[in-house]
């Protein structure tokens, strides 16, 4: 009787590079597919931040008025509505529960009094920086 040599072959445990390149390529095509849509959104979502912080800055004006009788000027700006000013003694602030916030791009609001579009025009100039543009580059209005 002759003895036969058996040889048992390990299975090893883990991923060919086969299977590990078709995982990637799936997320990619799924990246590639969500990714768009997701910054899209993005983008709208920072509108709605500026026309909601707009209105509540709307507000705090308008509170500041009820108080002294007038708006800001454009050069006290909206830095009024936190720091106290030496000459009005009906400043009944601050009108804001935090500092003035920059719009959602980091840009400053822009505030003029008067308006040329009601008693005081605020707005933010979008993402672009500059005046006019579509969509996300819009400017974001008080008076619309």
């Amino acid at each position: 009787m002759k003895k036969s040599k058996k040889v048992l072959l390990r299975k090893k445990d883990g991923f060919t590079l086969i299977e590990i390149l078709v995982v990637i390529i799936i997320l990619g095509l799924l990246s590639a597919l969500v990714a768009p849509k997701f910054f899209g959104k993005v983008g709208k979502a920072k509108v709605k931040t500026a026309k909601v912080q707009i209105n509540l800055l709307g507000t705090a004006l308008d509170d500041f008025r009820l108080d002294n009788g007038r708006y800001p000027t454009t050069d006290e700006g909206l830095n009024i509505l936190r720091e106290k000013p030496e000459d009005l003694k009906n400043w009944d602030g601050p009108y804001l529960p935090k500092q003035v916030p920059s719009d959602p791009w980091d840009q400053p609001y822009q505030y003029k009094n008067p308006g040329d579009h009601g008693e005081y025009d605020l707005f933010s100039y979008g993402k672009d920086g500059v005046e006019g543009g579509e969509k996300t580059d819009k400017d974001i209005v008080s008076w619309e």
